[in-house]
């Protein structure tokens, strides 16, 4: 497992419940604006990790479910958001910025 990956999933682990935060919020927060994608692909391997890591947590800038395919149903992902209280309506999540949760803001810088 990269380095990188271990670094995302860390700083999922830190995503409250009931909140959310995007992709490219993580990639920023690492330092690597412009990984994004790099993020989303740690997300689909998240289950790989040895611990928890709530990657249903991680969606895309405007709060969609993209990443959904890579739960084990494909309602999986909205009904754990859901579960926390986090209304998603036609695989989106109803006000985002609402629950959305930044790591630049949240957390203090290292």
């Amino acid at each position: 497992m990269s380095d990188f990956f271990t670094r995302v999933y860390e700083v999922v682990k830190l995503i409250p419940s009931g909140r959310v935060t995007s992709y490219g919020a993580i990639a920023k927060y690492l330092g690597t604006a412009g990984s994004a994608r790099m993020v989303g692909w740690a997300m689909n391997a998240s289950h790989t990790h040895s611990g928890f890591v709530p990657a249903h947590r991680v969606v895309n800038r405007n709060g969609m479910l993209t990443g959904k395919h890579h739960f084990d149903t494909p309602n999986a992902m909205k009904e754990l958001l859901e579960n926390e209280g986090i209304e998603v309506k036609d695989d989106q999540i109803v006000h985002f910025k609402k629950y959305f949760w930044d790591p630049v803001t949240e957390l203090e810088m290292e």
